[in-house]
């Protein structure tokens, strides 16, 4: 008698909250459905499940995502660049200390121990009733430049992979994968190893309404921010082999909403906001209005920041990472995650003057295509790039000519500009890339820089202090 084991699936939910009561009750009521069909029934989630953009999560750490997710009975996740890039060791350390489902995660390890993390396992293996074992393994994107400066050491899916499957050779009938690799690497893992039954995919937010068979290997996806949900059904044979796989995803928005659905929602963010506001920052004697395709306070306040921050003489930044204004007054961190909800740092980028010079040639170039460049991805999270601004750098359109401080550039001198980490991930500017000597800072977020730059100038006097 043929077994049924239905696989139930999320992935990059980026804390859109929104679409939680949704996803909760969906998966809740089909495991049910289906554990009363007779099927083995498991539920994965695939990384990206928080995003520090709502402030929920800025404010948790991230910790109100687990809460959430504790809700469902997963049987096993994966880490997104979120989770690993958008908190400090110590948090992702932590990050899964109260939840009741396992973290299942190859190819990160401790550095410089080069061991597996206490709070993931390298693979599971699950029995089912009728004595089907199933290996899931999970395997996130290896960011080789950014993951060291965190304190992990990645370790790209060539490597560990084919180390995971023989490490595990003779435990499992069938494997299942988390992927949080981007679908092309699902691809090439389906046509190189066979013995991978079921690739879960994630990280390039790609939908994959009906799978997608690839040789003996079915790949599913679900897109992205919890719009769908996505189901494998597989049928296993009297031998624990494979028989057919079949893929299907379901849009969230056509869900039946609840009563209380609303004011749920809602409330995640009003929570959020409530505990950012209560960590007040800086007290400002006029209000700073954003501007996207030109210069204002904003932007000559954070160039500052930067500088200051960098140890630097110049800095770049663009007008499109400011959101909102800041009004006069308190400002808490509930504003400074308001106007600046990125997962971005500062960078240093040291350039002979030949390549500063190509830099801002570079930046001139694409100034009016990128002034109203709709950007998303890569630690941007919001809605155009916007104008570019300088301090410190100079350019003259008529002469093509660059100033550093008010100095025609040195070709063979060293120079060193502070601006956003983004600025290396985007394709505009090949220099920084190419012969740039570039450090991320990663201490801290780009909206701390901004926050600790405001407190310092702008303090907040307790009564009785004079200025």
């Amino acid at each position: 008698m043929t077994e049924k084991i239905t696989i139930l699936h999320t992935n990059d939910l980026h804390s859109h909250f929104e679409n939680w009561p949704k996803i909760r009750r969906y998966l809740r009521e089909e495991r049910q459905r289906y554990e009363a069909a007779g099927n083995t029934v498991l539920t994965f989630d695939i990384g990206d499940a928080m995003d520090r953009a709502h402030p929920l999560t800025e404010a948790t750490d991230g910790q109100s995502n687990i809460e959430l997710m504790n809700q469902i009975g997963y049987d096993g996740v994966t880490i997104g660049n979120n989770e690993g890039l958008g908190n400090s060791k110590e948090q992702l350390i932590h990050l899964y200390d109260h939840a009741n489902f396992d973290v299942i995660l190859g190819n990160l390890l401790n550095s410089p121990q080069t061991t597996q993390p206490k709070w993931a396992l390298p693979g599971k293996v699950i029995t089912t009733k009728s004595k089907t074992r199933v290996l899931v393994l999970g395997l996130t994107a290896p960011y080789t430049l950014t993951y060291p400066l965190v304190g992990w050491q990645p370790i790209s899916v060539e490597r560990m992979l084919p180390y995971l499957l023989k490490q595990f050779q003779g435990q499992y009938d069938c494997v299942v994968l988390l992927s949080h690799l981007g679908l092309d690497v699902d691809r090439w893992i389906a046509k190189r190893f066979p013995e991978v039954n079921v690739i879960l995919g994630a990280h390039t937010h790609h939908l994959l309404p009906h799978g997608e068979l690839d040789q003996t290997t079915m790949l599913g996806a679900a897109g992205k921010y919890g719009q769908y949900i996505g189901t494998i059904q597989l049928t296993v044979s009297d031998d624990h082999q494979i028989e057919a796989a079949k893929a299907s995803v379901i849009k969230t928005a056509n869900l039946q909403s609840g009563t209380n659905d609303r004011a749920e929602i809602e409330g995640y963010r009003e929570r959020g906001e409530a505990l950012l506001s209560q960590d007040k920052l800086a007290n400002l004697p006029v209000p700073m209005e954003k501007n996207w395709q030109g210069h204002s306070r904003l932007i000559s306040e954070g160039l500052a920041a930067l500088e200051d921050f960098a140890g630097t003489d110049a800095a770049i930044l663009n007008g499109g990472l400011f959101l909102r204004d800041l009004p006069a007054g308190i400002v808490s961190r509930n504003e400074l995650h308001q106007m600046l909800p990125h997962a971005m740092h500062v960078m240093k980028v040291t350039l002979s003057g030949d390549n500063l010079w190509r830099l801002v040639m570079e930046m001139e170039k694409n100034r009016l295509f990128l002034s109203h460049f709709p950007i998303k991805g890569m630690g941007f999270r919001g809605q155009i790039f916007g104008d570019l601004n300088y301090s410190g750098i100079s350019y003259n359109q008529h002469e093509g000519t660059v100033l550093f401080r008010g100095e025609p550039l040195s070709p063979l001198k060293a120079y060193t500009v502070a601006m956003p980490d983004h600025y290396l991930f985007i394709p505009f500017f090949p220099t920084i890339s190419i012969v740039g000597q570039n450090e991320i800072l990663y201490g801290k977020l780009l909206r701390t820089v901004y926050g600790d730059y405001l407190a310092k100038q702008y303090p907040i006097r307790k009564e009785g202090e004079n200025g």
